[in-house]
This record gives structure tokens, sequence and C-alpha cells, in this order.
């Protein structure tokens, strides 16, 4: 499972950081890092975090050309 994130939108409000901080991570600039890939353990809380982002700024990637940053 790969996440893409689209910083535009993000607005780090920490919701996906507080589901899944072993894959979120929002640095002292408030950008968000996605660690890849997703661990197995990890899928439910992300695919939570990504339903719950509050500004839609999180997406499952299809391919390796929609990988964001």
């Amino acid at each position: 499972m790969e996440i893409g994130v689209r910083p535009e939108l993000c607005e780090a409000n920490g919701v996906c950081a507080g589901l899944a901080p072993e894959v979120f991570e929002l640095d002292e600039d408030e950008r968000l890092h996605v660690h890849r890939p997703v661990p197995a353990e990890r899928v439910e809380r992300v695919t939570k975090a990504v339903q719950l982002c509050p500004k839609g700024a999180l997406y499952f990637v299809e391919g390796p050309d929609e990988l964001g940053s």
C-alpha cells in the first residue's frame, strides 16, 4: 500500500499523525512526511487516516506516477 499527500491541501491538522505516527510525521515547519511503504500491520490505521483527513490531502496511490511528496 502506498499513500500520497497533496501538500497544497494539507493544513497540518495532525489527524493522520495521531492515528499512525509510524507512517505520518509533521516536521517543525508543519510539513507532512509519509514514511513508505506502509507496514502491513498499519494498513487499517492508515486507511482510517486517509478517510478522516479533514482536507482530503491524503490519497491511495494507484501507480508509481501518482506518488507525491
